[in-house]
C-alpha cells in the first residue's frame, strides 16, 4: 500500500472530486478506482466521498494498493541517476529492452525495476529502444504516472555520419513502411515530425547532435537524420554503418521533468557512453 498526502491549496472550498481531478491532475480512472477501496481517500483518518467539501489546510491522503507482475531480476544491476518517493530515473544501458517481450523475458529494465520494488507495478514514462541509451523515468504510481505523461522535456544526442550543419530543423512527416511492422519513412501522407538539432562537434568523420524534439514519433531521429543524409552511426536499420559502434549511437542524455507532488522542477544529466565518446578521438 503506498500513501500519498495531498493539501488542500484552494481559496475557497471546493468538492473532493474537483481538488483531485482539477487541481492535483488525478486521473479520473484513479480517482474511480480509489473510490472502490477500502479507505482509498482519507481525511483525518475518516474516509471522504469525492462529493464532499474539502477546504484549505485539509490534508487529503491516497491509499494506493499496487500490483508487481514481473518477474525480479537483481544481476542486471542498472545505475540510478535521480530517485524520490513518486519516480526513479535509471541510466539504462544498450542492448537492454524497457519492457519485455516475447524474445525478453527477463532480462529487461522492468525485471530490474521489479527486483528493486516488488510491491510496485513497472509504469515507464518514457519508453527507449533496447539499443537506446540513456535516461529513463518510471513512476513508482499512477499519479506520478498521469502527471508526468507527455511532461517530460527530453534532450537526445546522436552520432551521425558525416558533417551536418551547425544547426537545424528537420521537418518532415513520418509514416509507417507499408510493408514493415518496424520500419518508417519519410511520406506525405505521413504524421507531422519535427526535429531541432545543433551539432556540438565533428571530426569529418562524425558529427555529435543535440537534439530537441517537438513531436514525438517512431524512431523519429533516427529516421530525419537518414532522411537528410546523415544516418546514426551503427543504424543499419536506417542505413548506418557498424564499422565503429555495434548498436545506433544515441543516447537520452537530459530529462526535465515537474515533480508530480511538489511541482519543483527537476533536471537529470547524464553523460555520454564510451562507445559514442569513442567515435570523436578518431581523424576521418
Amino acid at each position: 500500500m503506498k500513501r500519498i498526502e495531498l493539501t488542500v491549496d484552494t481559496e475557497t472550498p471546493v468538492t473532493l472530486e474537483k481538488f483531485l481531478l482539477g487541481k492535483k491532475g488525478v486521473s479520473r480512472r484513479l480517482l474511480t478506482k480509489l473510490k472502490r477501496q477500502k479507505d482509498g481517500i482519507t481525511r483525518d483518518g475518516a474516509l471522504v466521498r469525492s462529493i464532499d467539501m474539502v477546504e484549505r489546510g485539509d490534508v487529503i491522503v491516497l491509499n494506493m494498493e499496487d500490483d508487481s507482475f514481473l518477474e525480479p531480476n537483481g544481476s542486471l544491476n542498472v545505475p540510478i541517476a535521480f530517485e524520490n518517493e513518486s519516480l526513479v530515473v535509471f541510466n539504462k544501458p544498450s542492448g537492454m529492452p524497457v519492457h519485455p517481450s516475447i524474445r525478453h523475458q527477463g532480462d529487461t529494465l522492468g525485471n530490474y525495476f521489479a527486483y528493486l520494488y516488488p510491491e510496485l507495478t513497472f509504469r515507464s514514462v518514457n519508453r527507449l529502444d533496447r539499443d537506446t541509451s540513456g535516461l529513463c523515468i518510471i513512476a513508482k504510481d499512477a499519479h506520478a504516472a498521469n502527471m508526468l505523461q507527455g511532461c517530460c522535456k527530453k534532450v537526445y544526442y546522436a552520432a551521425v555520419h558525416g558533417e551536418i550543419p551547425e544547426s537545424g530543423t528537420i521537418d518532415a512527416p513520418i509514416a509507417r513502411e507499408r510493408e514493415s511492422i518496424i520500419l518508417r519513412c519519410v511520406r506525405d501522407d505521413g504524421q507531422r515530425a519535427v526535429t531541432h538539432y545543433k551539432r556540438l562537434k565533428t571530426n569529418g568523420k562524425y558529427s555529435l547532435a543535440e537534439i530537441d524534439l517537438e513531436t514525438g514519433r517512431t524512431h523519429q531521429i533516427r529516421v530525419h537524420f537518414a532522411h537528410i543524409g546523415a544516418p546514426l552511426a551503427g543504424d543499419d536499420l536506417y542505413g548506418g554503418l557498424r564499422d565503429d559502434i555495434s548498436r545506433q549511437a544515441l543516447h537520452c542524455g537530459k530529462l526535465t521533468f515537474s515533480d508530480p507532488i511538489s511541482g519543483e522542477l527537476i533536471s537529470v544529466s547524464s553523460e555520454l557512453p564510451k562507445d559514442m565518446t569513442d567515435l570523436f578521438l578518431q581523424e576521418e
